[in-house]
């Protein structure tokens, strides 16, 4: 089994939690974000809930993991 990569796994955390961009989040918080969802679903778990996510909702979901891309490259 290959490692995975942080960027993607935080990147996925980030979108599976509770967190919106509207709420303009700090670093810190899109890190405790990350943390949670992690710590709560573990990696694979995240990376599930999101195939689950763009299969639902794909309309939805580019924009949020775009967000989600985005604010994890700023907060780490």
């Amino acid at each position: 089994m290959t490692a995975l990569d942080p960027d993607d796994v935080r990147t996925e955390a980030l979108f599976v939690s509770d967190l919106q961009s509207s709420q303009q989040p700090t670093p810190e918080v899109i890190r405790a974000a990350v943390d949670a969802a992690v710590g709560r679903l573990g990696e694979h778990g995240c990376a599930a809930l999101v195939a689950q996510e763009f299969g639902e909702h794909p309309d939805c979901a580019l924009g949020r993991m775009q967000w989600a891309r985005r604010a994890v490259r700023s907060a780490y």
